[in-house]
């Protein structure tokens, strides 16, 4: 009796360790600063996540209009073209075009001393898709921009 309870502790132990490997990493905590740079180049997230949250916060003190951030997701060969909508979408729109359906993601616009984030469903992303996180003030994807790698 003893055995069998063991031995099916052990197999729940097991899948329920199966199963948060699975999740992956559900979260990616960005910081920009007024030098247009974010602390990371790369970030992993897995599209087995029910919800990926991205977190930024600006570490710097100049104001949204003068150096403001924020991080929209796409894939890499969108970028180029979601930067440039984005000039036109303007600072009311966060630089990010209404209703682009190439924009998977993307938070608020923030200045220094602020923080957002934004919340999406993992199955909007592919395991081993080219992905690129980014922030498309006119001019800041040139050096704020990263890897997206997705896993499963």
């Amino acid at each position: 009796m003893k055995t069998s309870r063991r031995l099916l502790l052990a197999l729940a132990l097991i899948g329920a360790a199966g199963a948060a490997q699975a999740a992956g990493n559900c979260t990616v905590s960005l910081k920009g600063n007024d030098a247009m740079q974010f602390d990371l180049k790369e970030a992993t997230v897995s599209a087995g996540c029910a919800n990926i949250t991205i977190e930024l916060t600006h570490t710097g003190k100049l104001p949204a209009t003068a150096m403001g951030h924020n991080v929209v997701v796409s894939t890499t060969a969108d970028m180029a073209g979601v930067n440039r909508d984005a000039i036109r979408a303007g600072v009311a729109n966060n630089y990010v075009p209404a209703g682009d359906t190439r924009v998977i993601a993307h938070t608020t616009l923030i200045g220094g001393g602020q923080k957002t984030q934004v919340r999406f469903p993992g199955n909007k992303l592919t395991a081993g898709g080219d992905y690129s996180f980014y922030c498309s003030f006119p001019g800041h994807s040139a050096m704020m921009k990263g890897k997206l790698i997705v896993t499963r």
